[in-house]
C-alpha cells in the first residue's frame, strides 16, 4: 500500500513540471540562385523563355510556365516577305502589327515540343526556364505550313465547282475559309502549282475571293422603275444576278442582296436573296416626292455572304478591300392627273377665290400633279367643298366657322381614294363677311399643313 502511495506521487510530481518547448527545424535556404536568372542564355540551338511569377498567387506554377512560353514565343520572328498576301493588304503598317501580334499569341498556344530544363524558387517568387529547339520546332512548323496548304487547294477547289454549280454563297465561303486557313502564313510567299501556274497560294485565294465579287453582274427588268397611276404607283422589279467572264453567264442562287429607295417616311430597305434561278422580286411603293433624283440601289450583301466565318477583325480586313457590284434604276415618279372641283361658300352664297382651293392647287402643283381641265382626260377627281356657318357675336366681334370636305375618287374604276375634312375652323372679325375670310385662311394653312399629306399619302 505504501510502495503504490510512493509511486503515485512520483508520477503527479512528474506531470506537474513544466512542459519542454519542441524545436520546429529551421525553413529551408533557397536553392543556390542559378546563372541563368542572372543572365538569359544565348543559344543558337535553342529558342528560350524565362518565366517569373509570384508565390502568393494560386496559380502561381502554371503562371510561371505561361509567361515562359510568352517570353519564349516572343524569339520566334515573324517576317512579312514582299510579295505575300500581308504585304498587300497592309495599310501604313497597322495591319502588319495586329497581324503579328496575333500569330504571335497564337504560336504561344500552340508551342510543341518543348522542354522544361530549371526552375528556382526565390521563396517569393517562382522562376521557369523552357527552350525549344529551332530545329524541332521548323520540323513542326514545316508539317503544319504543308497540312494549311493542302486544306488551302482542297477548299480552293471546292469553291471554284460550287461556283460552276451556281452556289456563289457557298463559292465564297469555301474560298474564304481556304484564305483563312493559311493565316498564320499570310505573311510568307508559299508557292504551289494551280492548273499549271506556280503562284503564292495566299494571293491567289484573295484574287479568287475578289473575282467572286466582281464578276458577279445585276440587272433590273424593267430597267427603268415606272411609278404611275395605271399601276397605283407601285411596281415589282426582278432583279436578276449571274456570274461569268467572256460573255458566258451562270444564274446564281441565294444570292443576299440588299435594295433601298427614298420612302415618303424615310429610306426604304429591304433584304432579299435570289432563287433558284437567280431571280429576287422587290417591289416599290412610297416612294419620297423631295428626292430630286429618286432610284432603287440594289447591292451585293457582303455581311450575309461572309456569314460569320473566322474572326471578324481578320474577315473586315479581306473583304475590305472587295468590290460589291450595285445596280442603280432610275426611279419615273409620274404624278396623275387631277380635275379639281372646287365649290367655296361663305354663309352659303358662292366666293370666288376663297383661298382654300388655290392653296390646294398649289400644293399638289408643287409635288408634279397635273391638273386637266376636261374628267376624261384625269385620272382623279377632287372634290372640294367649303362653306363658313355664323358663330355669333361678342363684344362688336363676329365668328365664323368654315367646314370643308375633300374627296377624291379614281375617274377610271370610280372608287373612292380618300375622303377628309375639317370642321368648325374659327375665324374672328369686326363683320361676317370679313370673320369668314379669316376662317378661310386658317383654313388654307390646315389644308396645307395637315390635309394635302394625308391626300397625297393615300393616292400614292
Amino acid at each position: 500500500m505504501r510502495r503504490a502511495l510512493r509511486w503515485s506521487l512520483l508520477l503527479l510530481a512528474g506531470a506537474c513540471k513544466p512542459a519542454q518547448q519542441v524545436q520546429q527545424p529551421p525553413p529551408p535556404a533557397p536553392a543556390v540562385r542559378p546563372a541563368w536568372v542572372d543572365s538569359r542564355p544565348v543559344t543558337g540551338a535553342y529558342y528560350v523563355g524565362i518565366g517569373i511569377a509570384p508565390k502568393n498567387r494560386p496559380d502561381f506554377q502554371e503562371a510561371a510556365k505561361q509567361n515562359a512560353l510568352n517570353d519564349l514565343a516572343s524569339e520566334i520572328s515573324v517576317t512579312v516577305e514582299g510579295n505575300s498576301l500581308l504585304y498587300t493588304l497592309d495599310t501604313r503598317g497597322q495591319f502588319t502589327d495586329s497581324y503579328t501580334s496575333t500569330v504571335r499569341t497564337r504560336t504561344s498556344q500552340q508551342l510543341e515540343g518543348f522542354e522544361l530544363v530549371d526552375s528556382w524558387d526565390s521563396g517569393t517568387e517562382l522562376w521557369t526556364y523552357y527552350r525549344l529547339s529551332k530545329a524541332e520546332h521548323a520540323r513542326l512548323q514545316a508539317e503544319k505550313k504543308r497540312a494549311a496548304m493542302a486544306q488551302a487547294i482542297d477548299l480552293h477547289t471546292r469553291s471554284r465547282a460550287a461556283l460552276d454549280a451556281g452556289d456563289l454563297p457557298g463559292a465564297f465561303d469555301q474560298e474564304l475559309r481556304a484564305l483563312i486557313a493559311l493565316r498564320d502564313h499570310w505573311g510568307e510567299a508559299d508557292r504551289t502549282e494551280i492548273d499549271g501556274r506556280s503562284v503564292v497560294l495566299a494571293n491567289e485565294l484573295h484574287a479568287g475571293l475578289q473575282g467572286l465579287t466582281a464578276g458577279l453582274t445585276l440587272a433590273s427588268l424593267p430597267e427603268r422603275c415606272v411609278l404611275e397611276p395605271a399601276n397605283g404607283h407601285r411596281r415589282e422589279l426582278l432583279i436578276r444576278a449571274r456570274h461569268g467572264t467572256s460573255g458566258v453567264l451562270r444564274d446564281m442562287a441565294q444570292v443576299p442582296l440588299t435594295a433601298s429607295y427614298p420612302g415618303s417616311a424615310g429610306k426604304v430597305s429591304v433584304a432579299k436573296r435570289t432563287d433558284a434561278d437567280g431571280h429576287a422580286r422587290i417591289t416599290v411603293e412610297g416612294v419620297s416626292l423631295e428626292a430630286p433624283a429618286p432610284e432603287l440601289l440594289v447591292r451585293l450583301d457582303l455581311d450575309a455572304l461572309v456569314n460569320g466565318a473566322g474572326d471578324p477583325v481578320i474577315v473586315r480586313t479581306l473583304t475590305a478591300s472587295l468590290s460589291a457590284p450595285e445596280l442603280h434604276v432610275p426611279i419615273d415618279l409620274r404624278m396623275p392627273r387631277v380635275l379639281l372641283k372646287a365649290d367655296e361658300r361663305a354663309y352659303g352664297s358662292a366666293l370666288a377665290n376663297a383661298g382654300v382651293a388655290v392653296a390646294l392647287r398649289e400644293e399638289l402643283a408643287r409635288r408634279g400633279f397635273r391638273f386637266v381641265d376636261r374628267e376624261s382626260e384625269s385620272d382623279l377627281v377632287i372634290v372640294l367643298a367649303a362653306d363658313t356657318r355664323e358663330g355669333g357675336t361678342t363684344s362688336g366681334f363676329y365668328t365664323a366657322f368654315l367646314d370643308i370636305t375633300l374627296t377624291c375618287t379614281d375617274r377610271r374604276t370610280g372608287e373612292l381614294v380618300h375622303q377628309t375634312g375639317r370642321q368648325g375652323m374659327k375665324g374672328v372679325q369686326l363683320a361676317y363677311d370679313k370673320a369668314a375670310l379669316e376662317a378661310y385662311k386658317k383654313g388654307a394653312q390646315d389644308l396645307r399643313k395637315d390635309l394635302v399629306p394625308a391626300l397625297i399619302a393615300a393616292i400614292l
